[in-house]
């Protein structure tokens, strides 16, 4: 199993209900697919470096996890589908 983790942006104009909920849903996938979660870092409201489909403002988490190496390459594809997710990065850390 590979360290990995992720950061996401999520729509700032959401209410406070809808952000946490956006966030335990991918902790939810990522434990559904066989990932062992050790972190979710909530680092709130911030202004984006620069609008991105008119929006300045996001909300960004991010979510360390040890998982099987096919498993990123599904919570990506969770991310483009998902209209409340601005932008996403998933990185391989290094042991």
């Amino acid at each position: 199993m590979n360290q990995y983790e992720v950061l996401y942006v999520i729509d700032a104009s959401l209410d406070d209900e809808a952000v946490h909920a956006a966030v335990e849903k991918f902790k939810g996938i990522a434990e559904s697919n066989g990932a062992e979660v050790s972190a979710v870092d909530e680092w709130g409201k911030r202004k984006l470096a620069y609008a991105i489909n008119y929006k300045t403002e996001g909300y960004y988490v991010l979510m360390t996890f040890c998982s099987a190496p096919e498993f990123p390459k599904e919570l990506e594809r969770n991310m483009r589908n998902d209209e409340q997710i601005i932008r996403y990065m998933v990185t391989r850390k290094e042991a």
